[in-house]
């Protein structure tokens, strides 16, 4: 019913309302995919188009915040491009965001080999902590950012153990099923050798790139950190992959070294945790082997 109602309003009253945005009169709007988590759309006007994504959820503003922050600090590293960010703010009751349009098509072989160069500049781009200047979201979910100097630290008690305790919150897991913290840093400390904190987008899979029309690789929905770079890796892997010209490219700035195999598995155990918690004891198999294998 809020859906429903809140189309009329972007016909009329909330068309006039984002035009204070833009700075120009809109003269159409189209319904458009744009995920599971906010109702999105193409907002044209007679020179431009915008990417419009509204969520009435009570933590909408809060997570378009912190998309705009994490987009803006990706973009300022002039290394690989962001939709552009106009404004985000809240009309009666719905937060919204308005992004830049980026027309996208296919990508090629090519394609890729610009995404893997242009993502190895990124993480090129590197601090002195681990973490970021606030939380943010993975997907829904609140991703714990507080600052650590140690990388095994930082990915158990910002990573692992949030997901884990909201996990056995929801009954999804047990207690029995979670190996201790004394162990997680054992293994962890063993497998995870000089790393430095790369700046992330933190939830990298297929449908958080797109490729312009040009050829241009952009980076969407972000979830950005300064984390080890192959926790970037790891996500792109986990559900198909993005092709072997991404990953030679990529691993010519960054090349594989010992461990490589199980880091990508324990990354990936953080995203799976994550999908256990947004989507349900499918994936208890998943996150139950990769505890089985190393702790």
């Amino acid at each position: 019913m809020v859906f429903f109602t809140f189309t009329k309003m972007l016909s009329i009253t909330f068309k006039n309302h984002i035009s204070n945005f833009i700075g120009d009169f809109i003269s159409n709007t189209q319904s458009i995919s744009g995920g599971d988590i906010s109702k999105a759309y193409l907002i044209e006007t007679s020179r431009k188009k915008y990417f419009l994504k509204i969520n009435s959820n009570n933590n909408a503003l809060n997570m378009f915040n912190a998309e705009k922050m994490g987009l803006e600090a990706i973009a300022n590293t002039n290394t690989i491009a962001t939709p552009k960010v106009f404004a985000e703010d809240v009309f009666q009751n719905n937060a919204f965001l308005i992004l830049e349009y980026i027309e996208s098509k296919s990508p090629n072989n090519k394609d890729f080999e610009n995404l893997g160069q242009k993502l190895a500049e990124l993480h090129k781009h590197q601090s002195s902590d681990f973490g970021f200047i606030d939380d943010n979201f993975i997907g829904s979910l609140p991703q714990q950012n507080n600052k650590h100097n140690n990388w095994t630290v930082f990915y158990i008690s910002q990573r692992l153990l949030p997901q884990i305790e909201l996990a056995i919150s929801k009954k999804l897991l047990e207690q029995k099923d979670v190996p201790d913290t004394k162990t997680m840093n054992k293994v962890c400390n063993n497998i995870f050798k000089k790393v430095s904190p790369s700046l992330l987008h933190g939830d990298l899979w297929s449908g958080n790139y797109l490729i312009s029309t040009e050829g241009e690789p952009y980076l969407i929905d972000t979830a950005v950190y300064y984390g080890h770079s192959e926790v970037d890796i790891a996500m792109s892997k986990l559900f198909g992959d993005f092709g072997a010209s991404f990953y030679e490219t990529y691993h010519s700035s960054f090349p594989k070294t010992k461990g490589f195999d199980a880091r990508i598995e324990l990354y990936q155990l953080y995203y799976l945790l994550v999908h256990l918690n947004l989507f349900g004891r499918s994936y208890y198999n998943s996150v139950k082997q990769i505890f089985n294998s190393y702790f």
